[in-house]
């Protein structure tokens, strides 16, 4: 991978992980707002060290270790810089389990906003299938049924990736729906400074999940997802204690992301079944889509203030 390869993967990284992010900011400046000066700077200080070493770091680390554990804790660190045949052999015998799972996780979670958030509608079609949402669970059952089907076929453990997958998105569900009716309880109820940040710091890692299995679709080196999602995570916290209502005028940022999402989880389960999509894809797909909503944004939220 040249410096150029490395400049536009990592600048995708830090996009999609930071227009990925904007409902966390969004939690984080609400519940922010209701806590001690102190308590806010350790927050922001050591929050933001958990949330780009510990969860960016670690996490994308023990997927990979998860995926080929024959590399060693170490070594599936550093596999991507080895330049032995054995390690790139390791490497790409497990990767389309990994490439699967964090497929399915993405386009379960396109379709989940698709059929049944709330949004702003940015593109025709959106308010139709906003109608159908009780078809959410009937669209996603047969995209597993058929992904599973075609994986059985080329490996089972592939099959078992996108089973496990789809597991991921049910339970990282769980959490933010949970995370979302916590909040609204936090703003209600006198509840101390270190219950609010141990609740963010959950929440952060729920959050973080989307972000580092899209990372994936950019690229299998940790060292590259840890250093785009970890700039990633310092754009969020700045954006937290930042104009987040700002953030927030530019109403189809959300739109943006997650078709960003769908299109990087179908790269990913494409890639898994040997159609290798050049790496250059991922974040030029990234840029053009998020950049097109964010234009969209920008022309209403200017026609609102004109």
């Amino acid at each position: 991978m040249n410096i150029w390869s490395i400049i536009l993967t990592v600048s995708g990284l830090l996009l999609f992980e930071t227009v990925s992010s904007v409902d966390n900011a969004i939690i984080n400046a609400e519940v922010l707002s209701t806590m001690s000066q102190k308590a806010r700077r350790w927050f922001l200080l050591w929050g933001m060290l958990f949330a780009v070493f510990i969860i960016r770091g670690i996490l994308p680390w023990l997927i990979v270790f998860a995926t080929t554990p024959s590399l060693g804790f170490i070594g599936s660190f550093t596999a991507t810089f080895s330049n032995d045949p054995r390690v790139i052999e390791a490497v790409d015998q497990s990767s389309p389990i990994l490439l699967i799972g964090g497929g399915t996780f993405l386009i379960f979670l396109f379709f989940h906003w698709l059929f049944l958030q709330p949004k702003k509608f940015g593109l025709f079609g959106e308010a139709f299938f906003q109608r159908q949402g009780v078809w959410f669970y009937a669209v996603v059952s047969i995209v597993l049924a058929v992904v599973v089907w075609f994986a059985l076929k080329v490996n089972p453990f592939m099959a078992f990736g996108a089973v496990v997958g789809s597991t991921a998105f049910f339970i990282t569900h769980g959490f933010k729906e949970n995370a979302e009716a916590t909040e609204r309880q936090l703003m209600k109820q006198n509840l101390t400074d270190v219950s609010k940040i141990l609740y963010l710091e959950v929440i952060d890692s729920t959050f973080s999940i989307d972000g580092v299995l899209g990372a994936f679709a950019f690229t299998l080196s940790v060292p590259l997802i840890l250093l785009g999602n970890g700039l990633g995570a310092v754009v969020v916290r700045q954006m937290t204690i930042g104009n987040i209502e700002r953030i927030k005028k530019y109403v189809y940022l959300k739109n943006g992301a997650m078709y960003s999402i769908l299109f990087l989880g179908t790269i990913m389960v494409l890639d898994s079944f040997g159609f290798h999509i050049p790496s250059w894809v991922s974040p030029v797909v990234t840029f053009i889509t998020i950049g097109y909503f964010f234009l969209k944004s920008k022309a209403e939220f200017k026609g609102l203030t004109t």
